[in-house]
């Protein structure tokens, strides 16, 4: 087969695929969706996730994302339930049980369980009149027209649809809770997105023999001292003390070439105003955002008054393994 047509079949697979989601979303149910949301918010135990096959990869994820943003999670293999993993099943618990048909046995045989301890069972499925659908306490529609397999077989559009369903669940979780950054933080200590929101920029940046000029100083005097300090800039202050602007080894790329002359050019003339600045009690994921978004390498630090008080530069977040 012709590359170009593979090409085609991919695009043809997203297409089917975006559209499900958006079919699920015109058709969501907001009633039966409220009531999923209401029953695992009040949930005083965990959520337990289940389902088999394919949608049981999807329900693994659904839960990880549940835990990781506030909402106690278990993944649980329906076959393995019945062989003493329903253990971790509380009276406390809510039930989200995945199964496009509605009809998967080694599912339906941890029903019995589910109901005998009185659970709220949230079903995703695509078949509301199936055994599962009838079952459930809350229905929630999975369904789709097709899936994007050319062979009409193997789960694709289905599970999608699924796992941003279940995405939806968590994010309004997420929001009914007033989940924080700092209470991320507590589920992602490791990694750089932890650490990102583990350092505040105080603890990274750099507060000592700082590179300090005058908007009046000369252009190559200001050149001696960013070379010297070896940050890749100059903070320029006025004569209150206050930050006006910063001269970068761009400003002085850009005006080497502009002017033919600079031994009498003023910093004032040739720097960056009004710079792109974080606060100390800034978190160090906030300073890396504000450089990958403008492709600046280092931050003028200030304090309330507008006074620069250090330099935060990316190898200090490389260093600390926040980048």
């Amino acid at each position: 087969m012709k590359t170009a047509n593979l090409t085609d079949t991919a695009k043809n697979v997203l297409d089917i695929e975006a559209q499900s989601i958006l079919r699920v979303k015109d058709n969501l149910d907001e009633k039966e969706f409220n009531k999923a949301i209401d029953a695992i918010y009040n949930c005083k135990g965990r959520v337990i996730v289940t389902g088999m096959g394919k949608s049981g990869h999807i329900g693994k994820k659904i839960a990880a994302t549940f835990s990781s943003t506030g909402t106690p999670s278990y993944f649980l293999h329906p076959a393995e339930s019945t062989h003493g993993d329903s253990g971790i099943i509380t009276k406390e618990d809510v039930i989200i049980a995945i199964s496009n048909s509605g009809e998967s046995q080694e599912l339906l045989n941890l029903l019995p369980l589910l109901k005998r301890f009185g659970l709220t069972i949230i079903a995703m499925t695509a078949n509301p009149n199936s055994t599962l659908g009838q079952a459930a306490d809350v229905f929630i529609d999975i369904s789709v027209e097709k899936e994007a397999c050319p062979l009409g077989k193997a789960p694709t559009a289905s599970t999608t649809v699924t796992l941003a369903v279940g995405d939806a669940l968590a994010m309004c979780l997420l929001e009914k809770r007033g989940f924080t950054q700092e209470d991320f933080l507590i589920f992602h200590p490791s990694g750089a997105l932890g650490k990102g929101f583990t350092y505040k920029v105080s603890d990274l940046m750099r507060t000592e023999n700082l590179p300090v000029a005058k908007g009046n100083d000369l252009f190559v005097d200001v050149i001696e001292v960013i070379s010297e300090h070896k940050l890749g800039l100059a903070l320029i202050v006025d004569d209150n003390g206050l930050l006006s602007g910063i001269l970068t080894d761009g400003d002085i790329r850009r005006n080497l070439i502009k002017y033919k002359n600079v031994s009498d050019l003023k910093v004032i003339d040739a720097m960056t105003k009004s710079p792109k600045t974080v606060k100390s009690d800034s978190f160090a994921a906030s300073a890396l955002h504000l450089m990958e978004k403008y492709s600046i390498t280092a931050l003028p630090i200030t304090d309330e008054a507008g006074k620069p008080v250090g330099i935060v530069h990316v190898h200090d977040l490389l260093k600390a393994g926040v980048a």
